[in-house]
Parts: C-alpha cells; sequence; structure tokens
C-alpha cells in the first residue's frame, strides 16, 4: 500500500520550523482541551483586532477559523499548532447559517486564512459550503481542512477556482472503513442479516401477551439453517469491482484480494493508478462505470463524490449489472438513487446490498428497511439487505487522526509546503507558461 495502514497520517510530514510567533512574555494560555468545552482565544495583541498589527508589533500569526467541537484526542499537536496561529472558535449559534453568514459579511473573524473542522459530526451547523458561503470567504483563505472522507457538501470545485486548498481526512478513516467494508461485502455472499434474524427476530417479535412462540421460533431457525446454503457463496474467485480505488479501495482489495480470500480485484477510476499498485493488488482497471459493473459480483463504491454531482448509481448504470449482483456502499449515501436500488432489488437485478451510508441521513428508506428483515409470511424469507449507522469510519483511531490530519494540512499550507490530502487541485487556475 502506497499509505500505512496503521497510522492516521504520514509520520514525516514536515512542521513547519520558521513560522513567526511572538516573543512577548505575555503569551495567550492554550483553550481547554476537555471535550465540550468552550474554548475563547485570547489575541496575541487584545488592543488590535485578530490578526492585525501597529508599525512597532511583532509580524500578525495567521488565523485559523476552527468551526466544531474544541479538539480532544491530540494536546501537543494543537499546543504546536496554537502557537503558530490565532485560532478563532464561533460559538454553536454564530456557526447556524443564518448567523454565519452574517459574521462573515461583517468580517467578525478578520481575514483568516484557513478554516479548520476537526470532527465530522460538529461542525457543520451552517450546512452545504456552495456558492453563497465560499463567495463570503476573505482572499486570504487558503486552506480548508476537515475531518471525514466525503466532501459531497462542499463546493470543491469553486474553492479550488478561488484557489483555495480543500484536504479531506479520508486516510485517517481508511483502515476503519476498510475493517467495516470487509464485513460488509462477506455479507452479501453470506446473507448475514437473514442468519441473524432469523436467530433473534422470532423472539423480539413475540406476542405481547409474553408468550414466546417457540415452535415458530424454531421453525424460522430450520429454514434459515436449510435454505441459507442454497443462496450463499463463499467470496473467493468472485470478482469485486471498486467505484473509486484510492487508499480506502486499495486498502478492501488488499484484505479480499487473492492472498486472502481470494477475490479477483477490478476497479475503475477517473485516473488510472500506477502500474505497480496493479500488479500488487492484482486489479484490472476498466474505463467505464459500466464495463466495471457489467464484470462485477459484488460493486463496492467507495469514492467520494460524484463528478456532475448527481447519483453515481442510478437505474441506468444499474441496469448494466449482472442479475444477482451484490451491491455495497461505504461511500456517501447521496451517490445511490435509493428509489432504484430497491427497484433493483426487487426484480432479482441486484441480489444483496450492504449499506452503512444513507440519502437522507438519519432517515433510512423505507422500502430498503423493508427488505432487511424477516417476511413473517412464509416463516423467514431472507432479508437481502444489510443496514448500518454511517458506522463504518467510527473508531476512536479515526477520530484521532482525523484531528491530527486537519491540524497538519494546515501547518503544512500555511507553512509555505505541501497539502497532505489536497482533493481540488485540478480545479486550480491554471498557471500561464512562463509565469
Amino acid at each position: 500500500m502506497a499509505e500505512p495502514t496503521n497510522t492516521p497520517m504520514p509520520p514525516s510530514t514536515p512542521v513547519p520550523a520558521t513560522t513567526p510567533r511572538s516573543s512577548s512574555p505575555s503569551v495567550p494560555p492554550v483553550p481547554s482541551l476537555t471535550p465540550n468545552a468552550s474554548m475563547t482565544t485570547v489575541p496575541l495583541f487584545p488592543s488590535f483586532p485578530p490578526g492585525q498589527t501597529s508599525d512597532n508589533t511583532l509580524p500578525k500569526r495567521p488565523i485559523v477559523l476552527h468551526i466544531g467541537d474544541p479538539i480532544k484526542y491530540n494536546p501537543s499537536t494543537y499546543s504546536e499548532f496554537s502557537a503558530q496561529f490565532d485560532v478563532i472558535r464561533p460559538e454553536t449559534a454564530e456557526r447556524e447559517r443564518s448567523a454565519f453568514i452574517t459574521a462573515l459579511r461583517e468580517k467578525r473573524f478578520g481575514d483568516f486564512n484557513a478554516i479548520f473542522r476537526p470532527f465530522w459530526g460538529t461542525g457543520g451547523e451552517m450546512g452545504r459550503w456552495d456558492a453563497e458561503l465560499v463567495s463570503l470567504l476573505p482572499k486570504s483563505v487558503k486552506v480548508f481542512a476537515s475531518a471525514g472522507a466525503g466532501f459531497d457538501w462542499a463546493d470543491t470545485k469553486l474553492l479550488g477556482e478561488r484557489g483555495i486548498i480543500y484536504c479531506n481526512s479520508g486516510l485517517a478513516a481508511a483502515e476503519a472503513v476498510a475493517d467495516f467494508a470487509v464485513a460488509m461485502v462477506i455479507s452479501t455472499f453470506r446473507h448475514i442479516p437473514w442468519c441473524i434474524g432469523a436467530a433473534t427476530l422470532p423472539y423480539l417479535l413475540s406476542d405481547s401477551g409474553g408468550k414466546d412462540d417457540v415452535e415458530g421460533a424454531k421453525r424460522v431457525f430450520q429454514i434459515c439453517h436449510a435454505q441459507a446454503t442454497a443462496a450463499s457463496h463463499n467470496p473467493r474467485g468472485h470478482v469485486l469491482g471498486f467505484i473509486g480505488f484510492g487508499n480506502i479501495g486499495q486498502q478492501i482489495a488488499a484484505k479480499l484480494g487473492y492472498s486472502a480470500f481470494g477475490m479477483r480485484i477490478a476497479y475503475f477510476d477517473v485516473i488510472r493508478k500506477p502500474e505497480s499498485v496493479e500488479t500488487e493488488l492484482g486489479a484490472v482497471f476498466y474505463d467505464s462505470l459500466e464495463g466495471l459493473l457489467a464484470v462485477s459480483d459484488c460493486a463496492v463504491l467507495c469514492t467520494p463524490a460524484s463528478p456532475d454531482g448527481k447519483p453515481l448509481i442510478r437505474a441506468e448504470t444499474l441496469a448494466t449489472m449482472r442479475p444477482g449482483t451484490r451491491f455495497v456502499n461505504i461511500a456517501r449515501g447521496s451517490l445511490v438513487d435509493e428509489e432504484a436500488l430497491a427497484d433493483a432489488l426487487e426484480s432479482g437485478l441486484v441480489g444483496s446490498v450492504a449499506l452503512d451510508v444513507h440519502a437522507e441521513e438519519p432517515r433510512v428508506n423505507a422500502r430498503l428497511v423493508k427488505m432487511a428483515g424477516l417476511d413473517g409470511n412464509d416463516g423467514g424469507k431472507p432479508g437481502r439487505v444489510m443496514l448500518t449507522c454511517h458506522n463504518a469510519g467510527g473508531t476512536i483511531e479515526t477520530h484521532v487522526g482525523f484531528e491530527e490530519l486537519s491540524m497538519r494540512n494546515i501547518m503544512a499550507v500555511l507553512g509555505g509546503g505541501k497539502a497532505i490530502t489536497p482533493v481540488n487541485l485540478h480545479y486550480f487556475p491554471k498557471k500561464e507558461e512562463g509565469a
């Protein structure tokens, strides 16, 4: 693998040593690192607005706009971070969209240089970073570093066109997501939701009088024991097709490929991977999504965004699958037309599904929920859908990495170096030759 699997970010990330700092004897205290504690930045020079100086003061420090909760896991890195920058963290109410827009228009945060969002579950109160928000950013902004692998909530194209580097934190979540995806892929071959449901649901759904239907429960158990065999397969030898083959896709391939579970690896990506990657993973490249789906026994969606903003998996693309193809989504719910997917399941075009992400979270598609359960009318029809609650990347190690990697990205860019995990450099204005 190109990136390490057990460290949230490259250990060799350079830390700027020449960033201007204050030699003032009165250095602002580091804000509280206690989870959910309020954090208020004390300006280095209280008599001036953040980031401004008079003729006789030391050089001003870059300003970082911190959206979301205070950091929790990396106090030593944050001490380094806050020593280099003036950090401004608006309170929750000021991050609500209307209030946030007003604050940007009034330049309450000054000419800040970076946006820092260390957690996926907080810091998104202002909603989508679309043209309305991006147009209000000061020209001083150089980098937007955020937790999470997906970035469909931010117009990275518009940010790039304005010269703002957007950095995600997919590298930090890669191992956790890959581990979870392995379980989901296996589930589509072995019908794990059916097996779990048949062992437990009859007891959970006993009549209101409290009397267990023991004979009914035995019947459901026996049906699953007998019939799941005829519907299940070993993953070995089947084609595992990746829609997007970045760090997460490559880690899943390594875990399920020929040296482990023996699956054959195929992929489609907008940029073909180096020959060394393909050779190491035994991966075959397809230059179209339709071509990949036509050969896949199980398709895994692990691309962070759609090029045109529309769902990648929709009726037209599903129609190119072979009957019975399995489908796994550990990317973004918005990349799938869930009604079209439900239609494909009902028709048998798609055999089984495992979804960790959903189009309208936290609401889950009602038709897919129904297909995830057992049909009591025939004593235990298999649930062909595994549904989870956006849990794939949810480990402590991931959140430690989100926080660390976001800070390292900002320190690298504002320190004059290269971003560690940029995703939108291809949208930057092209420099004229010789410029």
